[in-house]
């Protein structure tokens, strides 16, 4: 399994946590480090079974200066928003773990890093 992590993230250092305390094998991913291309951000949204306005902080500053509240939020805005997501990765919501069995979780609760530990 691998973690998109922002270390500064509270959330984030949570769920390594857990995760180390269960033992998990995984891999960190500091995304704001090792940007996410466009098609892996494709990939991850597929696994999720969401779209990229699902994962995007709208509250960032570079969200804010982008306009993202206005956007159109559907197939034709859709690589629209994946390519804001690459250009600017702090828009991407965290920690995200893909998961051994093919799906992904953004994992913000215990709950969630817990369910991604099942599905590994």
């Amino acid at each position: 399994m691998e973690i998109w992590i922002n270390p500064a993230c509270s959330k984030c250092r949570s769920a390594l946590s857990l995760l180390d305390a269960e033992g998990a094998d995984y891999t960190v991913r500091r995304y704001l480090e090792e940007v996410p291309t466009p098609d892996e951000i494709r990939a991850v949204l597929g696994r999720l079974g969401l779209e990229p306005w699902d994962i995007t902080r709208t509250q960032e500053a570079a969200a804010k200066e982008l306009g993202l509240k206005e956007w159109a939020r559907d197939a034709t805005a859709r690589d629209r928003w994946i390519e804001a997501l690459a250009a600017h990765p702090k828009l991407i919501q965290r920690p995200i773990i893909t998961a051994d069995d093919g799906t992904a979780v953004v994992a913000r609760s215990e709950e969630t890093v817990r369910e991604a530990l099942g599905r590994s």
